[in-house]
């Protein structure tokens, strides 16, 4: 008897259903829906989902729970990301929906590394008190129940992006930056978010090891870097990098590896296609890996001018899955 497991990750860029937003939800379905039917996954890691409110209740994933009826997900089961209020954020949650059993959750976000603090250089006017630099968002830990094949640590993440974080003053608008040296230091406070948050994931994943030398580890999700660079070499932990070969077994593999390179893109960026979000196993779960697809056939460049998302309704980024068969 064996388990079949296929794991995705899909960052579906907003999604949401407020009104006057274009395009709707019935159109972003219309293509979404079918490419998520298409992935035939057990487990589902998705980021940027929005939280809707409805008059007496918490707020919740209405826009996604419309866009999994009719789907074989809609029987699945469904966490989110909540607030100190128990309920969906407002916006870019991040959301596990499993065929398994759901047997433990967790939100760590500054639980394992404290904030670090940073003094600006070219704010304006000049800022002497050190600020503390936090993460944008928290990372998703579950386990799944696999029952007879035992248990799976998945994580699920959504590190800042590449945009230049907010210096004060040094912006003449949302686009403009007042300074080359302002831009600078935006980008390097973005850099130390995007590394910090992928050092707490790294020392949860030594922590599951510690607990489970053999544990099966999934670390998905839109980590907005490539896989040689530094975010996602500090949570795969590869011997090249740390000198060490007694970590060997502790080190984790992106899955699309063995996709030809050529394909090997989640997201176009100016024409340039770059792998951006990831499936990222443990040895241990790596044993029992069947291969991994990113469906990009049809991903749309949005980053030239007035492509806009009315034109193109569905994400700007390919989902990506990977399979396993577990004994």
């Amino acid at each position: 008897m064996t388990t079949n497991l296929r794991i995705a990750t899909f960052n579906l860029e907003n999604l949401d259903d407020r009104p006057g937003d274009r395009p709707t939800l019935t159109e972003r379905i219309q293509v979404m829906r079918p490419q998520l039917e298409r992935l035939r996954a057990d487990v589902l890691c998705l980021q940027e989902v929005h939280g809707q409110e409805t008059v007496g209740q918490p707020r919740d994933v209405l826009a996604l729970r419309t866009l999994l009826q009719g789907t074989r997900y809609e029987t699945y089961q469904l966490m989110h990301t909540r607030t100190g209020n128990d309920e969906a954020y407002d916006r870019r949650n991040l959301v596990v929906v499993s065929r398994f059993p759901i047997a433990t959750r967790q939100q760590l976000r500054h639980d394992l590394v404290p904030r670090p603090q940073y003094r600006p250089v070219t704010a304006i006017p000049p800022d002497t008190t050190p600020n503390d630099i936090s993460w944008e968002r928290p990372i998703f830990y579950v386990t799944l129940d696999l029952a007879s094949a035992g248990t799976l640590h998945l994580i699920n993440l959504h590190l800042k992006s590449k945009l230049p974080s907010n210096i004060e003053g040094q912006k003449l608008d949302r686009f403009t930056w007042r300074t080359a040296s302002g831009w600078a230091e935006g980008s390097f406070l973005a850099s130390m978010r995007r590394v910090g948050q992928a050092l707490e994931v790294r020392v949860l994943i030594d922590q599951i090891f510690d607990a489970d030398p053999e544990a099966r580890i999934a670390v998905c999700g839109d980590f907005n870097a490539t896989a040689d660079s530094v975010p996602v070499l500090a949570i795969t932990g590869p011997v090249e990098e740390n000198g060490n070969p007694a970590l060997g077994p502790r080190v984790m593999v992106p899955c699309e590896n063995t996709i030809p390179e050529p394909s090997r893109y989640s997201l176009i960026h100016h024409g340039k296609g770059e792998m951006l979000d990831h499936v990222i196993a443990s040895r241990f779960l790596l044993a029992h890996y069947r291969g991994a697809e990113v469906h990009n056939e049809v991903l749309p460049d949005e980053s030239g001018a007035f492509r806009t998302d009315t034109k193109f309704p569905e994400s700007d980024h390919a989902p990506v899955v990977a399979e396993f068969v577990l004994p």
